[in-house]
């Protein structure tokens, strides 16, 4: 049911596209409305540790938009292009503090921090552009269907498990107000479109 409604909200901000005027992103996902107040959905509180060690939570993005995948360093199918594309952002954007990049590590076994580090410097990205976290197995799969992603284990599957190439775009108030195919160039640019976007709207919040 979460994700029937969710791409119905996706058609609804697919039509929004074509209308006239100003573009901007919508709040994706189910929502409900409580003494007539419409509840968003928000992503829930975390915590992880990534590549330095070091804890990262909600707070860590505080007053940041921010974009998220899932990903293990020995992917064998989607994971390098998605990582392609994910660095093709990052250099856009390196130099804007605005933005910071999540990627969460679905193989907690394999994926220490030891590893997400030198994954890290192979890649050459760093803080506080680009986080790669590990943590809890649960914490970390359960959250992915915070973000309307997939991280499931399946001995069947390539490398072990399914996951999504989704790369979604988070504002500073939890809010999931974009996503792409992380393995679709073309896709990814129009992302980054969205990018913009938002940038600019929290700007004018402000």
């Amino acid at each position: 049911m979460k994700y029937f409604l969710f791409l119905l909200t996706i058609l609804a901000a697919l039509a929004a596209c074509t209308q006239p005027g100003p573009r901007s992103l919508p709040i994706l996902g189910e929502r409900d409305v409580v003494n007539g107040d419409t509840i968003y959905p928000t992503i829930p509180d975390f915590s992880f540790v990534d590549q330095d060690s070091q804890v990262v939570t909600n707070a860590t993005f505080k007053d940041k938009i921010y974009m998220v995948d899932f990903f293990f360093i020995h992917c064998p199918t989607i994971c390098p292009k998605v990582k392609a594309n994910g660095l093709r952002i990052y250099q856009k954007y390196k130099n804007d503090n605005r933005l910071a990049i999540l990627s969460h590590s679905i193989d907690v076994k394999n994926d220490t921090v030891a590893a997400l580090k030198r994954h890290a410097e192979k890649l050459g990205i760093g803080k506080p552009g680009w986080y790669l976290v590990t943590g809890d197995h649960d914490a970390i799969y359960s959250i992915a269907d915070d973000y309307f992603s997939v991280a499931i284990e399946n001995p069947d599957a390539p490398g072990g498990f399914d996951h999504s190439g989704r790369i979604i775009l988070v504002d500073k108030n939890r809010h999931v107000r974009s996503f792409c195919d992380g393995t679709d160039a073309a896709d990814v640019d129009r992302f980054m479109q969205d990018i913009d976007i938002l940038l600019a709207e929290e700007i004018g919040e402000k």
